[in-house]
């Protein structure tokens, strides 16, 4: 497996991803609002613009998604297509952002679905779920 930054014509390969693994997962527990608020996100260039973002690729096929911002302290995106859970690719990409980074914690705002997951990569809950423009998120923080 091969992890890189990602490059500008890659990003439709890594918004469908996203997208995909989003709506099955995610969405579910969002308002329609907060889908919308999402997807606007994702499909924004000026969004992607302010991100670095990191893919895995097997068989030169991306297959997750790492992107983060304010110099590496902070995920706004994580995704592992749906058909690629349970085999890693999300512990890679992880552990691929804790060596590039020399930060003494790296904070995210996780989705219901992604709590579990954040905090067996060691990730702590800051305070309570909040909601902001319909979107569902913990703020969490992981610090080494």
């Amino acid at each position: 497996m091969e992890i890189r930054l990602l490059f500008r014509p890659e990003r439709p390969a890594a918004i469908q991803l996203i997208w995909a693994a989003f709506l099955r997962y995610e969405a579910p527990d969002y308002s329609p609002e907060g889908i919308e608020a999402f997807r606007r996100f994702i499909t924004d260039e000026a969004s992607w613009d302010r991100l670095e973002s990191f893919g895995a690729f097997e068989g030169g096929q991306l297959c997750g998604v790492i992107a983060v911002r304010e110099h590496r302290t902070h995920i706004a995106l994580f995704f592992v297509a749906a058909d690629r859970l349970r085999q890693g690719i999300g512990r890679r990409l992880w552990d691929h952002l804790r060596r590039l980074t020399p930060a003494a914690a790296v904070t995210v705002n996780a989705s219901p679905y992604a709590v579990p997951v954040y905090r067996r990569f060691g990730f702590c809950a800051l305070a309570g779920e909040q909601c902001r423009d319909g979107i569902r998120y913990t703020p969490m923080r992981w610090t080494r």
